[in-house]
């Protein structure tokens, strides 16, 4: 680390999150507060344990592994973003639960009318996909010329290449539907309260350990969203307004809907196979072969990552990365100290163009 009298070189980092980021990442979860970074103190350390047991291999499983990343400004000393990856959502003891959103279309030859019906089934997946999710970035960052967004999103892509055998080959992402400004759900609202008895906050935070009483209390069988209020059906698969810029990231990238919603608010899910992500697909490993030049500039930046050996077992940055052939090429001097890279050794590159 830099010492307080260091000239500050590479401002903004991305790097797996330690147990000694507790406070700051619970002052980040305030600003979305969802299931998989809620704003509850016991939550962020529950999570900041497993993450730590999921970089150092200690969790064997790498199904039930959760890696969580932090992104920090490093002029402020301050974590400004997070994003994390889940293993595998879905395993025998904790199912992936969604409703199947199908189109019905009916037909009376007597009285000439038709009707396109939405329908919701739920379904339940025990071998279920690598799930991609909490993202959460200080809204005070969104407009900075880095596009620090898209860098705490992307390097989660960068790690499931660089360790390919420990991910599924499919990636999910949930995004958070409309929701009134006091949490409440219209979908859970008209749907789940009644069949549980459980506030839409309850059963978010209950179904991140035990998904159970889904399946003991919600009802078998075809539902009609037409019989639900309109405020219900008016959410079903659409994208709330804080959400939006993560779908279009999402569909430039190569996931696309997946005819399915979040039982408790009905939040679409987006899917698509690993190894065809443009993101996977783009990130590669290479050789330093030399530190760049002062005055020599790549046309397009690249996230450079390294795994390392002790905390934080992961680091990345964005910064130059000037490809000499397809496996080596010069990294910018800053970003291979702050990486504690030197010519000859290896890093994973995903050139944004």
């Amino acid at each position: 680390m830099l010492s307080p009298s260091s000239p500050l070189m590479i401002r903004y980092e991305v790097r797996g999150a330690l147990l000694s980021d507790e406070d700051q990442l619970l002052a980040v979860a305030q600003h979305l507060d969802t299931v998989n970074l809620p704003d509850d103190r016991d939550e962020i350390r529950e999570i900041l344990e497993h993450a730590k047991n999921s970089f150092t291999g200690a969790i064997k499983d790498p199904r039930r592994r959760q890696y969580v990343f932090v992104l920090v400004d490093a002029e402020k000393s301050a974590i400004v973003g997070t994003s994390m990856i889940i293993g595998q959502l879905g395993r025998r003891d904790a199912p992936y639960i969604y409703l199947d959103v199908i189109q019905e279309e009916r037909y009376s030859a007597t009285l000439d009318k038709h009707f396109n019906h939405t329908t919701l089934n739920v379904g339940y997946s025990y071998n279920g996909p690598t799930e991609i999710g909490g993202l959460v970035l200080d809204p005070s960052y969104r407009r900075v010329p880095e596009k620090l967004g898209l860098f705490i999103s992307y390097v989660r892509f960068l790690y499931i290449k660089a360790h390919r055998d420990l991910f599924r080959d499919e990636i999910l992402a949930e995004l958070l539907p409309p929701l009134e400004p006091d949490g409440t759900s219209h979908l859970w609202d008209a749907v789940g309260r009644h069949f549980t008895g459980l506030s839409y906050a309850e059963a978010d935070l209950l179904s991140k350990k035990n998904k159970e009483f889904i399946r003991g209390l919600f009802p078998e069988g075809t539902i009609y969203a037409s019989l639900l209020p309109q405020t219900a059906q008016d959410v079903i698969g659409k994208v709330g307004s804080q959400t939006k810029g993560v779908e279009k990231m999402l569909r430039r990238i190569g996931f696309r809907y997946a005819e399915r919603v979040d039982p408790f608010d009905g939040g679409p899910h987006f899917v698509a196979p690993t190894d065809e992500i443009t993101l996977v697909h783009g990130t590669h490993k290479a050789k330093v072969a030399r530190l760049l030049a002062k005055k020599e500039h790549a046309r397009h930046r690249s996230l450079v990552g390294v795994d390392v050996a002790a905390e934080p077992y992961f680091r990345a940055v964005l910064t130059d990365f000037v490809a000499d052939d397809g496996e080596s090429g010069g990294l910018n001097p800053d970003a291979a100290e702050h990486l504690g890279l030197k010519v000859g050794d290896d890093a994973w590159v995903l050139t944004l163009t």
